[in-house]
């Protein structure tokens, strides 16, 4: 029987990426067109084409001006998870700021779906080892799970040394959250980051199915993740160093068709349901 994979979203607009930091201030934000409401019409469909649900990890500064896009997500048979509020760093956050800013974007979409927000993902997966200390927050603030670590080397994120797979996580407080870490692959002794976005893109898609695959032959699911301004190639192009650039619009014109062909060539459901099929959400507490 195939494996069932984990399909998220994360749910954010273009100018609000960590690559343009340095070029557009959280202030500017309202002078730019949003464009997230229309790329994730088209993915929510794209998804009803290949009949899969999926998890959506929605910013709250996009909940607060989109409630009715969170409300279809939710009304169309997707889980609704949480982004955080505005997009920061969490190890660029004071704990305080980090709490606040939590519970606001949790409250904004418990208070639109009226159902109970389980799922939390960091801005550009800035939980490390400097900011383990956010994971006590989530896990007192209600989360049931996490997928905020990535197990890799980067400049921006990474807990290299950090298991690959669903677990049951030990909070430096003495809380527990389940785990869903950032999907990687073994090559050789490294650890190929495969879990989707930016590298899903650069790598051709041969490579990214090989990786996933590989995890799949293991018996364990993998976890993917992509933002709606990746298939969008038309957006509009921000002033920044050629490498955020690089980064942010390399093969956004590829992107869709590759969707279409992972989605053809795996089984996907919510993070949520594949937890319970691995029964962690019941040994979770």
């Amino acid at each position: 029987m195939p494996i069932r994979n984990a399909l998220t979203v994360d749910v954010e607009d273009y100018f609000q990426v960590s690559a343009f930091a340095g070029s557009i201030g959280q202030r500017e934000w309202d002078n730019h067109p949003l464009r997230v409401e229309k790329n994730t019409h088209k993915l929510l469909d794209l998804f009803d084409d290949y009949q899969v649900k999926a998890t959506f990890f929605i910013l709250g500064w996009v909940a607060e001006r989109k409630k009715d896009l969170v409300l279809e997500i939710a009304e169309r048979g997707h889980e609704v998870a949480c982004h955080g509020y505005s997009h920061q760093l969490v190890y660029n956050q004071s704990p305080e700021v980090f709490q606040q800013e939590t519970i606001r974007a949790k409250n904004i979409l418990e208070d639109i779906i009226q159902q109970q927000v389980r799922g939390y993902r960091a801005a550009s997966y800035s939980i490390t080892e400097k900011s383990q200390w956010a994971l006590d927050i989530l896990a007192e603030t209600g989360f049931v799970y996490d997928s905020s670590i990535f197990p890799v080397h980067h400049d921006r994120y990474g807990m290299p040394d950090t298991p690959e797979h669903p677990y049951i996580l030990k909070t430096p407080a003495g809380n527990s959250i389940i785990e869903f870490p950032l999907s990687t692959a073994k090559i050789i002794n490294y650890r190929l980051p495969v879990a989707g976005g930016g590298y899903f893109r650069l790598y051709p898609y041969w490579l990214s199915r090989m990786g996933l695959k590989q995890i799949n032959r293991q018996q364990k699911p993998f976890i993917f993740y992509l933002h709606p301004w990746e298939i969008d190639p038309d957006q509009p192009r921000i002033s920044a160093s050629w490498f955020s650039r690089f980064r942010h619009y390399n093969n956004l014109d590829k992107c869709e068709d590759r969707l279409r062909n992972l989605l053809a060539d795996f089984q996907f459901g919510t993070t949520w349901d594949v937890l319970d099929e691995l029964s962690l959400t019941d040994a979770s507490g």
